[in-house]
């Protein structure tokens, strides 16, 4: 069940909620990387699905309230300001 990129996702993820600049994002980064090494020689899928679900959980208690969104993201404050205008087709000649 833990899979590189669930762990990957997992490991990502808390940086991109709280820190926006990189000298705070080096310090939680670092830590974060000390928890997962501490386990990366567990093999047994039980006890690999329980450090997940122990991560998942220790991330939604780390969960920031109001997350850092990029403003051209979806939720953003910029996300489909001008959008393009649809390329319709002309409609079909009418004969009378």
């Amino acid at each position: 069940m833990a899979t590189k990129p669930a762990v990957a996702y997992v490991y990502c993820r808390p940086m991109k909620d709280w820190a926006v600049h990189r000298h705070i994002w080096r310090g939680q980064a670092v830590y974060i990387r000390s928890l997962f090494d501490a386990n990366k020689h567990v093999r047994e899928p039980r006890q690999q699905r329980t450090l997940f679900q122990e991560a998942e959980d220790l991330l939604e208690k780390w969960k920031h309230p109001d997350p850092y969104v990029p403003p051209t993201a979806p939720g953003g404050s910029k996300f489909e300001r001008n959008i393009p205008a649809p390329i319709l087709e002309p409609p079909p000649k009418m004969t009378l």
